[in-house]
C-alpha cells in the first residue's frame, strides 16, 4: 500500500480489497497507515476470556464485538480487540465511536506502545466514555480508564487474576 500525498481516509482503507488486509491489522490516524500482525492465540485465549466474562454481565441495549472497526473521524480508524456498543444489532462496517461504550485492547509484543498511549489518547479524544487496558505478561492485569474531562482516569484495577467492575456495568472478570 503506497502512502498518499494527501494522506488515506477510512473511506480509502475500508475500500482496499480484502485481500491486501487479510493477513494483518490496518489502522489509520491521521491520514497515516498503522500495520501490525493479527495477535497470537494466547492474546485469542485471553480474548475467550473476556468475551466470556463480559457476556454474563451485559445490560439490555448493548453489544459485545470481538476486533470490529471504529470510526474515530474522517482519517481515523481503530480495530480495538473488543468493544461494547449501545447499538446492538447494527450492520455496518465501521462504528462510530459514539456507538461505542467501552473499548478495550490487550497489549501486543507489536503494538504495546499504541495501546497503551496512543489509542488510549484517541479513544479519550474521540469521547468513548470506557478504556479497558489488558496486559498479558504473567500476572495478568488490567485497569478500567473512565473518561474524566479529555482524559481517562483509572476506576478499577485486577487484583490476583480479578477485575471487578462497577461501571459502566457490575462485572467480574477472571483474567
Amino acid at each position: 500500500m503506497q502512502p498518499r500525498p494527501d494522506g488515506w481516509t477510512v473511506d480509502d482503507l475500508l475500500a482496499l480489497p480484502e485481500e491486501q488486509t487479510l493477513l494483518q491489522r490496518t489502522e489509520l490516524v491521521d491520514g497515516a497507515l498503522l500495520v501490525s500482525p493479527w495477535p497470537g492465540l494466547e492474546h485469542q485465549r485471553l480474548l475467550g476470556k473476556l468475551q466470556s466474562a463480559f457476556a454474563a454481565a451485559m445490560p439490555a441495549g448493548t453489544e459485545l464485538l470481538p476486533g470490529v472497526n471504529v470510526r474515530l473521524g474522517a482519517q481515523r480508524l481503530l480495530t480495538p480487540d473488543l468493544v461494547i456498543v449501545n447499538c446492538p444489532g447494527s450492520d455496518t462496517v465501521a462504528y462510530a465511536a459514539s456507538d461505542v461504550l467501552l473499548a478495550a485492547e490487550i497489549v501486543s509484543p507489536s503494538t504495546k506502545m499504541q495501546d497503551r498511549i496512543l489509542k488510549r489518547a484517541l479513544y479519550a479524544e474521540a469521547l468513548i466514555p470506557f478504556y479497558l487496558l489488558v496486559e498479558p505478561r504473567e500476572p495478568v492485569s488490567a485497569t478500567l480508564f473512565a473518561l474524566e474531562g479529555e482524559d481517562y482516569e483509572p476506576i478499577a484495577k485486577s487484583d490476583n487474576g480479578e477485575l471487578h467492575l462497577t461501571r459502566p456495568f457490575e462485572a467480574t472478570l477472571r483474567l
